[in-house]
């Protein structure tokens, strides 16, 4: 099976199969493309066994990663938490994931990732799982009532009353003033987790290319942000991707408001599924948060080639070190640290 190469931003044909794949995703998108392209200058491809004259009907999409930090290499996608191989049966992957691990092409990139949500990498390549996260859906077609029934009446349903007995008040859009509003949060919580915060420019393009598509909601107390998500709609799917939250506001319930608002929205659209993204198995509390949310759990593997090597000592070392300069560094440096390093990360 000959394998093709092309332009996603470019190919009118990828936007069509998006339409009518059953697994693609917002992930899948030009506008999510497109911001990576913007923001870290990856560059999307796109690999499929449909000719160029003949309507596109698979392809897995990838972003070419040129770091001379981390190296050269192939994520499909980078920052995204999952993003399904759109191929229609087995032989169709392994010719695609094939061609790519052959020597003329493993010379071009250190490693090559993928990132499925249902679909495993079966005997026949040479891929091997990378990394295994918790990933949680909730199922929004039982109804509004239904949906509120299932949400964990301490952690959730109370937290949700109180914001509403506080007088919480609720902002929604994709403009640039809830931009900054959400902003500012994230930088709060990035730095409580001791991680630099995303660059700006990174949610600035997401708004531009995805549009209406992407939604801001921020929680405010007297005209405070307390908290904020940020969500992702395609087809019959809301996808919650960021969420962040000042500490000192925590029992205002201002997050499950936040994702209530949420659900209610997007049952009263017909939208079937809330995506809640992936967690890391050792991160009990965002695991159970989510539990607690009605949602469902399912592992989520990356897959590799070549398998990857265990971390060092000296990696968990360095990690440790890091933690400690974000926890200390001004609000300004944490921000630069994250222009700077994020485009390494991917």
């Amino acid at each position: 099976m000959t394998v093709f190469q092309l332009d996603p931003l470019t190919d009118r044909r990828w936007s069509e199969l998006l339409l009518q794949h059953p697994r693609a995703s917002v992930f899948h998108t030009q506008g999510w493309l497109e911001a990576l392209r913007r923001t870290y200058g990856y560059t999307p491809i796109l690999f499929t066994a449909s000719p160029a004259q003949e309507a596109l009907t698979n392809g897995v999409v990838f972003c070419n990663v040129n770091s001379w930090v981390t190296g050269n290499r192939l994520v499909s996608l980078p920052f995204s938490d999952h993003c399904e191989p759109l191929v229609n049966n087995e032989e169709e992957l392994l010719a695609i994931l094939g061609s790519l691990s052959q020597p003329s092409a493993r010379k071009r990139w250190k490693y090559i990732e993928i990132r499925p949500l249902t679909r495993g990498v079966q005997s026949g390549t040479d891929f091997g799982d990378s990394k295994s996260f918790c990933a949680h859906r909730l199922d929004l077609r039982p109804g509004i009532e239904q949906v509120f029934k299932g949400l964990h009446k301490d952690c959730v349903q109370r937290r949700i009353r109180r914001a509403e007995r506080e007088g919480v008040t609720y902002e929604e859009g994709n403009s640039e003033e809830l931009l900054r509003k959400f902003y500012q949060l994230m930088v709060l919580t990035r730095r409580r987790h001791q991680l630099p915060p995303q660059p700006l420019d990174w949610f600035r393009n997401l708004s531009q290319t995805l549009g209406d598509s992407l939604k801001i909601r921020v929680a405010l107390r007297e005209r405070r942000p307390v908290a904020s998500i940020i969500t992702l709609r395609f087809r019959d799917t809301e996808v919650y991707k960021y969420g962040c939250s000042d500490p000192r506001f925590t029992n205002l319930g201002g997050t499950q408001w936040l994702f209530w608002k949420t659900i209610q929205e997007a049952v009263s659209l017909g939208l079937k599924e809330l995506d809640l993204g992936r967690s890391d198995w050792d991160n009990s509390g965002l695991i159970t948060f989510k539990d607690r949310l009605g949602a469902s759990r399912q592992p989520l593997t990356y897959w590799r080639y070549p398998k990857p090597q265990p971390q060092s000592e000296s990696f968990a070392w360095m990690k440790r070190l890091a933690g400690r300069f974000i926890r200390s560094a001004p609000q300004p440096l944490l921000a630069a640290t994250g222009r700077l390093l994020y485009r390494h990360f991917g």
